[in-house]
C-alpha cells in the first residue's frame, strides 16, 4: 500500500485530534510518543487530562513545542493509578470522544484519532457499547458504518464485530454484506483514491463450504449479496475460502477483502504486521482511525514498553485519509 507524504505547509496542515483513550491504559504514554516523533507533520489537539499527561517522559517538550492540549480534568487526582479498570476512567474515555465530536461540528479538528478504551471500564461506568465504532454509529446517528482493519499489507471490512461465534450464522444476512461491502468500495474511492476498488468476500464455513457439503451459508446468505453487488461493482469475487482470498490479497490481487467475523481479519493482520495496524471507521461523517491493540493494562505504566507505532500509523492514515476526502 502506498502513503503519500503529509503535507507540511502550515495552511495545508490537516488538523488532527487525539483522545488519550483510557486514562488508565498505555494511551496517554503513545500519544505522547507519537506526536514526538511526527511533530511538524500536522496540527495536533490532546484531548485528554493534563494530570495524567504530566507523568508520561516527553510530555513537557511537546508543551515546549506548541502542541495544543484540552484539559477536561476528570481523573480523581488522589486515587489515580495505571492499569487499574474503573467505571471513572471508563467515562473519562468516553467524556474525551464527546469532546473529539464537539470540535469536530466545530470544525477545530479535521479528523479524530483514538487511543484505546476499555469495553470492561466504558460498561462499569454505565455505557453499554462493545468499542468505538458502536459508540460513534450512535451517536452520529449513521445507518451504515464499517469497521475496516488495515495494515501496510492487507485491508479487512468485518461484516459482524464482537459477536460470539455460535450467533455468527443467524446474524448475517444479504442486506447488510451488501451495504458493508458496497461502504468499503465506496470508500476506497472517495478516501484512499483507488478509482477501480477490487474487493473479495470472504465465506464462512471452510472451503467456502464446497457447494453447501460444508454449511450453506455461502449459497443462501453469501451469494445473493455478491450476485447484485456484481450488478453496481465489476471488480468484486467471492465468496471465496478466507485462506485463498487473504492469500491473494496478500499477493496483491485485491484491495480489499470482506471479513464475516472479527478473528477471520484479526488473525492475519496481526501475523502480517501487527506493528502497522490501523482501525478506521467508513461511512461516518468524518475520518476516525485507531491502533490495532487495545489498552495494555498489564504494561500500563511501564511507558518504555508502551510501542506507539500503531497509533503513529492510524494518525498518518487519518491525516491522508483527510487530506483525500
Amino acid at each position: 500500500m502506498s502513503s503519500r507524504k503529509i503535507p507540511t505547509s502550515r495552511s495545508l496542515r490537516i488538523k488532527v485530534g487525539l483522545t488519550i483513550g483510557d486514562p488508565s491504559g498505555i494511551g496517554p504514554a503513545i500519544t505522547v510518543k507519537a506526536i514526538n516523533r511526527l511533530t511538524g507533520s500536522a496540527d495536533f489537539l490532546v484531548i485528554g487530562d493534563i494530570f495524567v499527561l504530566n507523568k508520561i517522559p516527553g510530555f513537557s517538550s511537546l508543551l515546549k513545542k506548541g502542541i495544543k492540549v484540552i484539559d477536561l480534568k476528570n481523573i480523581n487526582r488522589k486515587s489515580f493509578g495505571f492499569g487499574k479498570i474503573k467505571g471513572e476512567y471508563g467515562r473519562a474515555s468516553i467524556e474525551y470522544l464527546d469532546k473529539g465530536l464537539e470540535l469536530l461540528k466545530e470544525d477545530a479538528i479535521d479528523c479524530l484519532v483514538t487511543s484505546p478504551i476499555s469495553k470492561e471500564a466504558i460498561n462499569k461506568g454505565g455505557f453499554k457499547y462493545s468499542g468505538h465504532t458502536e459508540y460513534f454509529v450512535k451517536k452520529t446517528k449513521t445507518k451504515q458504518a464499517v469497521m475496516m482493519l488495515l495494515n501496510k499489507n492487507l485491508r479487512f471490512s468485518l461484516v459482524t464485530r464482537h459477536l460470539p461465534i455460535k450467533d455468527l450464522p443467524k446474524a448475517l444476512n444479504p442486506g447488510d454484506i451488501f451495504e458493508i461491502t458496497r461502504t468499503t468500495c465506496l470508500s476506497l474511492k472517495n478516501i484512499f483514491k483507488i478509482p477501480r476498488p477490487r474487493i473479495v468476500l470472504c465465506g464462512l464455513n471452510p472451503h467456502a463450504s464446497d457447494n453447501s457439503l460444508i454449511g450453506d451459508e455461502e449459497e443462501k446468505i453469501i451469494k445473493p449479496a455478491v450476485k447484485r453487488l456484481k450488478k453496481i461493482f465489476k471488480a468484486i469475487d467471492g465468496p471465496l475460502s478466507s485462506d485463498i482470498a487473504v492469500y491473494k490479497a496478500f499477493k496483491g490481487d485485491y484491495d480489499a477483502v470482506i471479513a464475516m467475523y472479527h478473528d477471520q481479519a484479526l488473525i492475519p493482520l496481526k501475523v502480517t504486521g501487527i506493528a502497522t495496524g490501523v482501525n478506521i471507521t467508513l461511512g461516518l461523517p468524518f475520518i476516525r482511525t485507531s491502533p490495532l491493540h487495545g489498552t495494555a493494562f498489564d504494561i500500563a505504566g511501564k511507558h518504555k514498553l508502551a510501542d506507539p507505532n500503531s497509533l503513529i500509523s492510524a494518525i498518518k492514515l487519518a491525516v491522508k485519509c483527510a487530506t483525500n476526502r
